[in-house]
C-alpha cells in the first residue's frame, strides 16, 4: 500500500524491541519502535503517520468487495466472476435429501415486522414480464424487459428475483415498489422501504455497496428510468446520493447494477423499436450518483465497429442493449464483460446491413474508464432474436500445466465459446461456417457465422428433420402426434436447414410455407446464466429446446406484430398461419380420453430440457440430465424435461440446486455425475436463480423465489 510505504521512508528503518498495538475494527497492525531517543515532536509525527496509514487501510479496507468467507451472498451471482457457485458444505451429497422448509414469506402481503424507510403499501398481483417469446405452452412474454408504464399501478413482486445476504440480513425488491430488508435466518422483517408514489421497479434484485469509511453502506437497485440508493442499515434514502437519494438515468434498466469500487455499472432496457432510444452502458459513482462514462454499443463514426453498419443503419438504432440481469468482471485486472444483445427489429435488417457489431457480442472494457478492450460477436447480423441473455461466467482453465483466465459465453444459440477473458482469444478455436441463405426481399444475409471447435456439440437442439426429430406416440401418444401433423400440414410444412436457418417470405394470399428455428426465441440458454465450478472448472446450464415458427411477411396495417414494437418503421415482420406475431412455436394440445386439453406439450421428441454440466479444462460435455417432469403425461413418460429461463447455483457440498421447470418443483443433482439427489413439490414455479448462504445460527440456508414467495430451506 502506497500510505503505508511513505509513512515507512519517512521514519526510517523500524526500531526494534518494543511493540504497540493498534487495532481497527477490521485490521490489526503492530508497530514496534523504541521509547529511548525519540523526541516528543518525533513520536508525536510517528503516531500521526501511523493512523494516516491505518485510516487509508480502513478506507481501502472497506472499499473492497465484500468478503465471502463468512457465508454470505453478497452479489446477484455471488461474486464479480459470475460464478454462482458458495464455498459452503454443510449441505452436501450425503445430506441434501434431509432438506426441510425453514421459512416462507409471502411478497404480495405486507410483511409483519419493523418499518423503515416509508410507509408500507399494497401491491397487485400479477408479475412483469420476461425476455421474447416463452416456452412451448406458456404465455408469450415481453421483449427486452417490461418496464411499467408512468401513472400504472404497481405489479407484483418479480418472480425472478434472487436475493443477496450481507451479515445475516436479506435484502431484495418485492411488491413492485419496495425494497425488503429480513432477517436471513427467520424471514423476519428488519426494515421496509417504499418508493416514492409513481416510482415503480422491475429490478431482479439489488446491488450492496460496503461504504467507504466516510458514508456507511448502501443498497442501490434500478427503478424504471431511475436509480435508487438506500442506507442498508435503515432502509432511508441516501441524501447525498442525487436527489434525496434518486437519479435520474434516462433508459430504464431491469436488472442489478455491478459495483466495483465506487462505480456502479448499469446495462439498458430498450424496445423493440428498430429506431428509438440507444442501449449504451452507463455507469455512476456509487457515492455522489455523478455520471461517469458511457459505453457506445452502436459506434459511432469514427469509433470501432462503425463500418460494420452500412447504408446508415447505426442511426438512431435500438436495442444492441445489455438487457441481461447482471454483468461479470475481472476483480484483478479491472475488466467489464457486457454481454449485449442483438439490434432492435429482431427478424429482419435489410435497414442494418453488415455485421452489426456490438449486437449480440461479449464486449470486455476498462471498468473504471469504459475502455474497449476486446470484442467477440457470437451473431453475425442477427435475424433469430438470438440474443447475449447473460454474461460469461469468469472460469480458469488448465492447460498444458498453465493455468489460463478465461471465460465461459453461451447465451441463445446454445453454442458455449471459451475465450482469454484478458486477450478475448478462442481457447478451443473457432469456426466461420456457411449458413444458409433466406430469400426475404431487401435482406442481408451473412454468408457465415462462427462456431466453436470445443464444445463441438450445442448444448440444445439446432436444427429438426422430420423424420428424425417428430414426436412419436411412445414419447406423449398417438392423438398428440396426430395435432402435431394436423399442424405441420396446416402450416406446409416447417423447412428447417440447419443451425441459422432465417425465416423465408410469405406473400399474401399465396398458400402456406413455413420456418421451423431451433432453438426459438428463449433460447437455448437464456438469462439465467451458467455456473462455474472453480475447484473442477466444471460448467452448469440449463438449457432447453424451444422453437419458433412462420415466416416474414410484408407488415399489414392494424395487426399486432408483438410486444412492444409498435412504431416500428420495418416493411417486414414475423407472422405465421397464426397470425401476425412472433410468439408462435411447433406444439400442439394433450388432451385426456374425453377430448379435454391436459397441457400444450411440444412436437419435437423429448428431452425438452437439460442439465448440462460442460468442462471447461477439455471443452468437452461432461453430462447431460433431463430436467423437469410432465404431471400431464401418464407414468413411465413423465420425464420429458420442460424448464423456464431461470438457472442454477453450485455448492462446494457437491451439489447443484436448481428450479426453472414448470412442474414447480425445486432439484439437487450431484455436480460430478449428473444425478437427480433431491426434489421438492412447490405451490408456484420456481423461475429465478437460487442462492445459499450461511444463517448467524451456523445453519446453512438455500433461498429462492417460488413466483410471489420466498422460501428458505435447511437441514433439520
Amino acid at each position: 500500500m502506497r500510505g503505508a510505504a511513505a509513512t515507512r521512508h519517512s521514519l526510517g528503518r523500524w526500531p526494534k524491541r518494543v511493540a504497540l498495538k493498534f487495532v481497527t475494527k477490521r485490521d490489526a497492525v503492530f508497530v514496534p519502535f523504541v521509547l529511548r531517543g525519540y523526541t516528543r515532536r518525533v513520536m508525536n509525527r510517528f503516531l500521526a503517520a501511523v493512523f494516516i496509514a491505518l485510516i487509508g487501510a480502513a478506507l481501502a479496507a472497506q472499499s473492497r468487495p465484500t468478503s465471502t468467507v463468512s457465508g454470505d451472498w453478497p452479489m446477484y451471482s455471488y461474486n464479480l466472476a459470475g460464478t454462482r457457485y458458495s464455498p459452503l458444505t454443510h449441505i452436501n451429497t450425503n445430506n441434501v435429501g434431509t432438506l426441510t422448509q425453514a421459512w416462507s414469506v409471502r411478497l404480495t402481503q405486507p410483511a409483519a415486522g419493523r418499518r423503515g424507510g416509508g410507509a408500507a403499501a399494497g401491491a397487485g398481483e400479477g408479475a412483469p414480464a420476461g425476455r421474447a417469446a416463452g416456452a412451448a405452452g406458456a404465455p408469450a412474454a415481453q421483449g427486452r424487459g417490461a418496464v411499467p408504464a408512468e401513472g400504472a399501478e404497481p405489479p407484483g413482486s418479480n418472480p425472478q428475483v434472487t436475493p443477496i445476504v450481507i451479515g445475516g440480513v436479506m435484502y431484495l425488491p418485492a411488491r413492485g415498489n419496495q425494497v425488503l430488508a429480513l432477517e436471513a435466518d427467520t424471514g423476519k422483517e428488519v426494515w421496509r422501504h417504499t418508493l416514492p408514489s409513481g416510482v415503480r421497479t422491475t429490478a431482479r434484485g439489488v446491488a450492496y455497496w460496503p461504504g467507504d469509511g466516510r458514508l456507511t453502506p448502501r443498497i442501490l437497485l434500478t427503478a424504471g428510468p431511475k436509480l435508487v440508493a438506500l442506507d442498508a442499515a435503515t432502509g432511508t434514502p441516501s441524501n447525498d446520493f442525487g436527489d434525496k437519494g434518486i437519479i435520474e438515468i434516462a433508459v430504464p434498466w431491469n436488472g442489478v447494477p455491478t459495483i466495483y469500487k465506487n462505480v456502479a455499472i448499469l446495462g439498458a432496457t430498450t424496445g423493440e423499436v428498430n429506431l428509438a432510444e440507444p442501449g449504451d452502458t452507463r455507469a455512476f459513482d456509487v457515492r455522489t450518483g455523478k455520471r461517469l462514462w458511457d459505453f457506445h454499443t452502436v459506434p459511432l463514426p469514427g469509433e470501432l465497429g462503425h463500418s460494420t453498419w452500412l447504408d446508415n443503419g447505426w442511426r438512431n438504432r435500438s436495442g444492441v442493449n445489455v438487457w441481461a440481469w447482471y454483468m461479470t468482471l475481472d476483480e484483478e485486472r479491472g475488466i467489464l464483460y457486457m454481454p449485449i444483445a442483438g439490434p432492435a427489429g429482431n427478424y429482419w435488417g435489410g435497414d442494418r446491413p453488415g455485421n452489426n457489431f456490438f449486437a449480440n457480442s461479449i464486449v470486455a472494457v476498462d471498468a473504471e474508464t469504459g475502455k474497449y478492450r476486446w470484442h467477440f460477436q457470437t451473431v453475425h447480423h442477427d435475424l433469430w432474436d438470438s440474443d447475449m441473455p447473460s454474461p460469461p461466467v469468469l472460469v480458469d482453465i488448465m492447460q498444458n500445466g498453465r493455468r489460463v483466465p478465461a471465460l465461459a459465453s453461451v447465451g441463445k444459440t446454445g453454442w458455449m465459446f471459451f475465450l482469454d477473458r484478458v486477450t478475448g482469444k478462442p481457447i478451443f478455436g473457432v469456426e466461420e461456417r456457411p449458413v444458409p441463405k433466406g430469400t426475404v426481399p431487401g435482406e442481408w444475409y451473412s454468408p457465415t457465422q462462427p462456431f466453436p471447435v470445443k464444445p463441438a456439440k450445442p448444448l440444445v437442439r439446432v436444427d429438426f428433420n422430420k423424420e428424425r426429430d417428430m414426436v412419436r406416440a411412445e414419447d406423449t401418444s398417438a392423438e398428440h402426434v396426430a395435432e402435431c401433423q394436423a399442424l405441420w400440414d396446416k402450416s406446409g410444412g416447417f423447412h428447417n436447414a440447419g443451425a441459422f436457418t432465417p425465416f423465408g417470405f410469405h406473400e399474401e394470399g399465396a398458400p402456406p410455407k413455413s420456418t421451423i428455428q431451433f432453438p426459438g426465441g428463449t433460447g437455448g440458454i437464456n438469462w439465467g446464466g451458467a455456473t462455474a465450478d472453480p475447484t473442477t472448472g466444471f460448467v452448469y446450464v440449463n438449457a432447453h429446446d424451444t422453437s419458433l415458427v412462420g415466416w416474414l411477411e410484408r407488415r399489414r396495417p392494424g395487426l399486432n406484430y408483438g410486444n412492444g414494437v409498435a412504431g416500428s418503421t420495418l416493411p417486414y415482420d414475423r407472422g405465421s398461419i397464426n397470425g401476425a406475431g412472433p410468439y408462435f412455436t411447433f406444439s400442439a394440445p394433450y388432451k385426456d380420453s374425453t377430448g379435454r386439453t391436459l397441457a400444450n406439450l411440444p412436437c419435437q421428441r423429448p428431452p425438452w430440457a437439460r442439465l448440462v454440466a460442460v468442462n471447461a479444462n477439455t471443452g468437452e460435455i461432461a453430462w447431460e440430465s433431463t430436467l423437469g417432469l410432465t404431471d400431464a403425461l401418464p407414468e413411465g413418460k413423465q420425464l420429458t424435461g420442460g424448464s423456464g429461463s431461470a438457472g442454477p447455483t453450485a455448492t462446494a457440498g457437491g451439489v447443484i440446486f436448481v428450479g426453472a421447470t414448470n412442474d414447480r418443483r425445486f432439484r439437487a443433482f450431484d455436480s460430478k455425475t449428473g444425478k437427480e439427489l433431491w426434489s421438492t413439490q412447490l405451490e408456484a414455479t420456481v423461475n429465478a436463480n437460487p442462492m445459499t448462504y450461511r444463517g448467524k445460527n451456523g445453519k446453512q440456508y438455500v433461498a429462492f423465489i417460488a413466483t410471489d414467495t420466498l422460501v428458505a430451506y435447511a437441514l433439520p
